[in-house]
């Protein structure tokens, strides 16, 4: 089974991101956020406050975020063509 397979039966769960720490931990504005990672700035600001939650491939990418912020930002790099 290759390494990245997991059981047909395993439902992956992403666990909760608390967004303005993960955002000043990378010492980024609320704006400087949302355009490094492809996010709505209001809804950024809807996460941060409180009335609402991420989910789904959202709550995903956060968690990337906030395992590898690095590699989370290489991956979104345009590719270089030669």
């Amino acid at each position: 089974m290759p390494p990245f397979a997991c059981p047909t039966n395993h439902t992956y769960k992403p666990m909760p991101v608390n967004v303005v720490e993960l955002r000043q931990r990378l010492n980024l504005t609320q704006v400087q956020f949302a355009r490094r990672f492809g996010f709505a700035v209001g809804t950024l600001r809807h996460w941060e406050n409180g009335t609402r939650k991420p989910r789904g491939p959202a709550l995903v990418l956060l968690n990337l975020i906030w395992r590898d912020p690095a590699a989370v930002v290489r991956a979104l790099r345009p590719p270089v063509r030669g």
